[in-house]
């Protein structure tokens, strides 16, 4: 269920047909999405939950107020790559953002909502300008081929090493080889 968005304190009201950006600070459980104006307004915020559900709610939301076409995200590679996913399937441009630098963290404080507008005006300002990965070609093939294979190894070593309670049997031939 979103959080409650938290709209600026202009509370203007914004035309469904102008154009905004969404910026989102990803974390495992929940992501913090923020709204703004092309002239950088900040027009809402809310959290999310990191499910197919939430990715759904976060984008009917987010095109509540306005036109969407370009989206800053945290962490495409990690903790916003589902999302970024989605994105990309709804036809939104997906911006890798980084972390906001750790000066201007601490002349504005720490938020999840402040790094989400942060991310949107990265996008806006174009400091912002990679496009995430897509995360379907060859090498992320490679990779999870390489998850998959290490996620087996501890398995294969405990069992043929007889630590484990099931034990091996092969036919009678190579038994006494």
């Amino acid at each position: 269920m979103p959080s409650m968005p938290h709209p600026d304190e202009s509370s203007q009201s914004h035309p469904r047909d102008e154009e905004i950006i969404l910026g989102v600070d990803t974390h495992k459980d929940s992501h913090v999405a923020a709204i703004i104006t092309v002239l950088g307004v900040l027009v809402a915020t809310a959290t999310f939950p990191t499910t197919t559900t939430g990715y759904r709610q976060l984008l009917a939301w987010a095109r509540g107020f306005g036109v969407l076409c370009r989206a800053g995200v945290e962490g495409t590679g990690s903790y916003g790559a589902a999302l970024t996913r989605y994105l990309r399937r709804q036809n939104i441009t997906v911006v890798e953002v980084n972390r906001p630098d750790r000066a201007a963290r601490r002349r504005q404080g720490k938020t999840d909502a402040i790094d989400a507008t942060a991310a949107a005006h990265a996008v806006l300002s174009g400091r912002a300008n990679t496009t995430a990965k897509t995360a379907d070609g060859p090498v992320e093939m490679l990779r999870m081929f390489k998850l998959a294979t290490n996620a087996t190894s501890p398995a294969k070593s405990t069992t043929c090493s007889g630590s484990s309670t099931s034990s091996l049997s092969f036919p009678e031939r190579l038994d006494k080889t």
